[in-house]
C-alpha cells in the first residue's frame, strides 16, 4: 500500500498520531490545488495567491511521489521556480509518472524548463538571461490567459530558456528577450510560464493565476474562512473529547485567535496559559491578563518566570541558540506547570504556515542532506521543541498565513486591538537584542520601543505598518550631551510593509516622524546616544534581525 502524503512536509515537530494541525482542515471538500516546491523563494507566495480565489493549496517537497499525489486527489499541480538548471546533474526532478495522472499541471520558471526536459523538449543556457519586469506579449488565445491584456508587465528571473518545445505544445506568448514566455499542451491541461505570476510586479498574475484554478482546473471557490472556523471547531471537538488541552498564549493574533476558536469548541477543557518570561513588552503582560480575564471571560493562568528565561540565555549571543533555548524552556516550563493544574494531554500553539517555512529543512536529501531550499531561522514554537516532548500538539493555524488567520480573528469576534495586533515574535526582545541579553538592555529597548509604538499610533500609522519596532545592538558609539561626551547604544528602527511576512519592503514613513521618534528616544532612554533607521528589504534581509 502506498503511504499516504505527510501534508505537512515542512514540519520539524516530532510525529504523534493524534496531534492535531491544519493538514486535518485544509481539505474541507478535498478540493486543493497541490504545489511541489523546488526551492524557489517563491512557492508559499503561490500557496497564498491560489488561496485569495478561495481554493486551498499546500505545498508539497518535489519528492512527493504520483501514488501520493493521486491520494490527495489534486485539482490541479503546480511546479514551482527553484535555483538549479534542469540540465544540471544533480538537478531536482518530479516523478515522471505526474505527467499521466490526467490532472492539470503548470510549471512556473524552473518547473516550466523541467515539464519540458521531461516531455521531450529542450531547455538550454540563453545568451542573454532575463530578471526583472518584461513586458509579455501573447500570441495566441488560451484559457491560462484570457483577460490577460498584451504587453502585460511580467516578472523574469531565469538564465535558462526553452529551446525546443514538447511535442503537442504551442506557443502562448513570448517577450523581448524570451522567445518561450509561455506554452501550453491543450489537449493534456499541460502549461508553462516562464516568468512568476505570484509577485506583485507581475501585473496580471493574479489573473492567470484565477484562469488556471476556475477555466483550466474547475474549481469552486470552497476555502473560505467561514468553512475552515466550522470545520476547525467540529475537528477539535471530535478530536479532543473529553480531554484537557493547556495553551502557549502569548496575547498576538495568531495565540489569542486560537483561543478563541479552542475556547468555543471545547469551553472548559481549554486552560490559557501565559508564561512571563521577561521579553515582552512594556506593559504588556499585565494588559494581556485583564483583558483575557475580565474582557474575554476566557481564564489566564500567569507564572512568573523571568529569572528562569534569563538563566537560560545567559552569555549566549547566537540567534539560533537563542531562539532554541527559549522554545526549549517553554516547553519545560509548561510541562512543569501541567503537572501542578493538569493532567492535560494537549498543548496548543499557534503555529503559522511562514514559522514552520522558515524552520524547515526542506526537501533535504535523505542521503545527503543536501537541501534544495534552506532554512532560513528556527522559530521558537517549530525548531525548539524536545525530542521527549510530553504533550500531543494542537496548531489547527499551521497551515495559515497571517492575513488568513487575521480573518480567522475576525470572525470569531476577537476586537481590532487584537485582530490588527502587529506581529511579535515568541521569543520577544530576546531577538531585538543582538548579543547577550542584560537586564539594563531589556529595559533599554522596553522604553525605546515604546515610544516608537507611541509615535507610530500617533501619526495613523499602525495599521498600515505590518511591523514597527526598535532593535538594540551590541556596540556603543560616541555621542555628545549637554557639552558632554557619552558612549552609549544605538537603538535601530525597523518598520517594513508586508502582506504575509514571507517578503517586506521597508516603509517610506515621513521624516517627521522619524525625527520625532529619535530624539524622544535619545532625551527620554537612559544609555542610547544615537538612532538609525533599516532600509533592507526582505529578501535580502529578515524582518527581524535575529
Amino acid at each position: 500500500m502506498t503511504p499516504p502524503v505527510d501534508s505537512s512536509v515542512l514540519s520539524a515537530q516530532p510525529k504523534e498520531q493524534d496531534n492535531i494541525n491544519s493538514s486535518d482542515f485544509g481539505s474541507l471538500d478535498r478540493q486543493m490545488i497541490a504545489i511541489l516546491d523546488f526551492g524557489s523563494q517563491y512557492s508559499e507566495l503561490i500557496a497564498r495567491r491560489i488561496r485569495e480565489t478561495e481554493v486551498y493549496s499546500e505545498v508539497l517537497s518535489y519528492r512527493t511521489t504520483a501514488a501520493q499525489l493521486r491520494e490527495l486527489n489534486p485539482k490541479g499541480i503546480i511546479l514551482s521556480g527553484g535555483p538549479s538548471s534542469v540540465y544540471d546533474d544533480r538537478a531536482p526532478l518530479c516523478d515522471p509518472e505526474i505527467w499521466n495522472l490526467g490532472i492539470p499541471v503548470i510549471g512556473v520558471c524552473y518547473g516550466m524548463q523541467l515539464m519540458v526536459q521531461q516531455l521531450g523538449g529542450l531547455v538550454e543556457r540563453a545568451e542573454r538571461g532575463e530578471y526583472g519586469k518584461a513586458n509579455l506579449l501573447v500570441d495566441s488565445t488560451s484559457k491560462l490567459l484570457d483577460a490577460v491584456p498584451d504587453s502585460s508587465v511580467m516578472w523574469m528571473s531565469h538564465g535558462d530558456s526553452v529551446v525546443k518545445m514538447p511535442d503537442g505544445f504551442e506557443l502562448l506568448a513570448h517577450t523581448e528577450n524570451t522567445p518561450c514566455a509561455a506554452i501550453a499542451d491543450r489537449t493534456r491541461n499541460f502549461y508553462g510560464v516562464q516568468f512568476h505570476p505570484e509577485v506583485v510586479h507581475s501585473q496580471s498574475g493574479q489573473i492567470l493565476i484565477r484562469n488556471f484554478v476556475y477555466q483550466v482546473c474547475g474549481c469552486k471557490p470552497t476555502w473560505t474562512t467561514e468553512a475552515f472556523v466550522e470545520q476547525a471547531i467540529r475537528e477539535v471537538k471530535e478530536r479532543v473529547g473529553e480531554k484537557q488541552v493547556l495553551l502557549a498564549l502569548s496575547g498576538g493574533v495568531d495565540s489569542s485567535t486560537l483561543a478563541f476558536l479552542l475556547h468555543r469548541a471545547i469551553g472548559d477543557k481549554l486552560t490559557c496559559m501565559f508564561i512571563d518570561q521577561g521579553f515582552m513588552r512594556k506593559g504588556e503582560p499585565e494588559r494581556l491578563v485583564k483583558l483575557f480575564d475580565e474582557q474575554f471571560h476566557i481564564p489566564v493562568v500567569h507564572v512568573q518566570a523571568r529569572d528562569r528565561f534569563l538563566g537560560v540565555v545567559k552569555g549566549i549571543t547566537d540567534p539560533e541558540e537563542k531562539r532554541k533555548k527559549i522554545g526549549h524552556e517553554f516547553i519545560r516550563v509548561f510541562e512543569a506547570e501541567s503537572k501542578r493544574l493538569g493532567p492535560f494531554d494537549y498543548l496548543a500553539q499557534g503555529t503559522l504556515y511562514p514559522d514552520v517555512i522558515e524552520s524547515a529543512d526542506t526537501n533535504a536529501d535523505p542521503a545527503t542532506g543536501e537541501r534544495v531550499a534552506v532554512k532560513i531561522k528556527s522559530h521558537h514554537n517549530v525548531g525548539g521543541l524536545p525530542k521527549d516532548l510530553q504533550f500531543k500538539l494542537i496548531e489547527p493555524l499551521r497551515k495559515l498565513f497571517k492575513d488568513e488567520v487575521r480573518k480567522v480573528g475576525q470572525i470569531l469576534g476577537l476586537p481590532d486591538e487584537i485582530v490588527k495586533r502587529q506581529p511579535f515574535p515568541g521569543p520577544g526582545l530576546a531577538i531585538r537584542i543582538l548579543g547577550e541579553i542584560t537586564e539594563e538592555k531589556l529595559d533599554i529597548l522596553r522604553d525605546a520601543d515604546l515610544i516608537v509604538r507611541q509615535e507610530v499610533n500617533k501619526a495613523g500609522l499602525y495599521n498600515e505598518i505590518w511591523q514597527a519596532f526598535a532593535v538594540l545592538l551590541p556596540v556603543r558609539s560616541v555621542g555628545v550631551m549637554g557639552d558632554k561626551r557619552t558612549y552609549a547604544f544605538p537603538i535601530v528602527l525597523r518598520m517594513v510593509k508586508s502582506e504575509d511576512g514571507m517578503t517586506a519592503d521597508w516603509a517610506r514613513v515621513p521624516y517627521d516622524l522619524l525625527e520625532t521618534i529619535s530624539t524622544r528616544i535619545v532625551n527620554e532612554v537612559k544609555g542610547v546616544n544615537r538612532v538609525v533607521y533599516d532600509i533592507t528589504s526582505k529578501p535580502p534581509g529578515t524582518i527581524e534581525w535575529e
